[in-house]
């Protein structure tokens, strides 16, 4: 019988299976290397890439909020001459009723009585004057109660003064209400 001896070849065998897993373990290590890298260039390209949208949005907030200032900037310039507008339109429209309270007030006054002062302020008219007596005053006050201009005569205070040897005088200080005549509708006028 023929002796072999199989020994070298395992031992062979072994170190070729053994050079082959090790080649395949530095390629395995340098393919996971090349993904690793591949990966990593990828996650920072998609990061720069983000950011550069994150600084566009950035950009196009901010030149949305200087155009939402100018709105409202706006807004608050359409406001104020939409009041101004009212006012003009108020005083336009309030324009002949100083003219009839003036008128009123020559109406009312009975002879014997001068006004010295005429103040208005909102829809109050406080009065200074003369009269050459207290019946005077009174008729004045009863006139301008009767007047549909004017409402709620209020004598503040009334003083007898004397000029000269022979002139006398009551002077007085009332105050009256502005108002507006009320407008009757006729029913026949409706249709």
């Amino acid at each position: 019988m023929a002796r072999i001896n199989l020994l070298p070849w395992r031992e062979q065998l072994r170190e070729e299976r053994k050079q082959r897993f090790l080649v395949t373990l530095v390629g395995v290590l340098v393919l996971g290397a090349g993904v690793v890298f591949l990966g990593g260039q990828l996650l920072n390209g998609a990061i720069e890439q983000q950011d550069a949208r994150n600084n566009f949005i950035r950009s196009e907030i901010a030149v949305l909020d200087s155009r939402i200032k100018e709105i409202s900037e706006l807004k608050t310039r359409r406001q104020q001459l939409l009041e101004r507008m009212k006012i003009i339109q108020d005083l336009q429209g309030n324009r002949p009723i100083i003219g009839r309270i003036f008128d009123q007030l020559a109406r009312t006054l009975p002879d014997g009585v001068y006004f010295t002062s005429i103040k208005m302020t909102g829809k109050n008219i406080a009065i200074l004057g003369a009269a050459e007596s207290n019946n005077r005053v009174s008729n004045l006050m009863r006139n301008l109660d009767s007047s549909d201009w004017l409402e709620l005569p209020n004598l503040s205070q009334v003083k007898a003064t004397t000029a000269g040897a022979l002139d006398q005088a009551n002077v007085f200080q009332l105050s009256v209400q502005q108002t507006q005549p009320q407008v009757e509708v006729v029913e026949g006028d409706k249709k």
